[in-house]
């Protein structure tokens, strides 16, 4: 028996468990449990592991079983995780990730986190390191075909490699048409999470996502705040605004101070239960 629970944040949902070490069979296990009419359901399988450098350590597999370096929901969801079912008083804490160690800081009510600032670090433009297969420190406004169809990408990492494209009306944008091409699209040479985004006011951004190995999704952290990265590098945003998706709002500040990005947002227990099914 495992026992998991499951959590979101904004819609963006994942199985958490926590282990002493990553199963051998952890993608093939990520791929069955996150299975919507055969497992569980998620986006991500999440585990938590005991971590050297933090107070944990997390590691996190798409639902296609590929590991992410990063996740904005998921590390908000693990943050909640350890203070109500570990901790229970460090409301300052750091998870360590594949992209590195994340300082949290958690609003509190009693037992019950209510919100999670998250540093997320100083997001990386430099082309290589994205990485995307052009030259260059930046990729800003740059074309993209696929087909008879052009988009303008500006190209960010937050630990993982996104590419911001900005659109009329994000809302009812086909990102299941456009999504997988782009992902996919040989300019990517790790593939990419791929923003569509309408700017409302240089304060109001809404995003509508599909997240790399996993397809569309309510809600992507990390795609937030490579978002309104993406726009103040293309002047149409200020530093701080909020991002609107589709299960909720994320607030994000890209410090002039540090040069880092703070998402601030919410993450919520859904329910808790064990994995019976024997894994062959």
């Amino acid at each position: 028996m495992m026992r998991f629970t499951k959590m979101h944040g904004l819609g963006n949902d994942f199985i958490v468990v926590t282990e002493h070490t990553l199963p051998k069979e952890a993608p093939e296990l990520a791929r069955r449990l996150c299975d919507r009419r055969l497992g569980v359901g998620a986006d991500g399988l999440v585990f938590l592991l005991p971590s050297r450098a933090g107070d944990v350590r997390m590691r996190i597999l798409n639902a296609d079983g590929s590991e992410a370096e990063q996740c904005g929901n998921a590390v908000r969801c693990v943050a909640k995780y350890y203070y109500e079912r570990i901790s229970g008083e460090k409301k300052e804490i750091i998870v360590e990730t594949g992209a590195g160690l994340q300082p949290i800081r958690l609003e509190t009510d009693g037992s019950q986190v209510e919100d999670i600032c998250v540093d997320m670090g100083q997001p990386i433009l430099e082309a290589s390191r994205v990485p995307v297969a052009l030259e260059g420190k930046q990729v800003v406004d740059h074309p993209v075909t696929i087909g008879e169809k052009s988009f303008r990408f500006t190209a960010v990492s937050m630990g993982n490699p996104h590419a911001v494209i900005f659109v009329d009306d994000a809302a009812d944008f086909p990102v299941e048409t456009w999504g997988p091409r782009l992902e996919t699209h040989p300019l990517f040479p790790n593939k990419t999470n791929v923003e569509f985004v309408t700017i409302h006011s240089p304060r109001e951004l809404e995003m509508r996502v599909w997240e790399r190995g996993v397809g569309p999704t309510l809600a992507c952290g990390t795609g937030a705040c490579a978002s309104l990265v993406a726009a103040v590098l293309n002047g149409a945003a200020d530093r701080r605004a909020r991002v609107r998706l589709k299960g909720g709002d994320l607030e994000i500040q890209w410090s002039e101070r540090d040069d880092r990005v703070y998402m601030t947002g919410p993450a919520r227990m859904v329910f808790e239960g064990e994995w019976g099914e024997e894994f062959s």
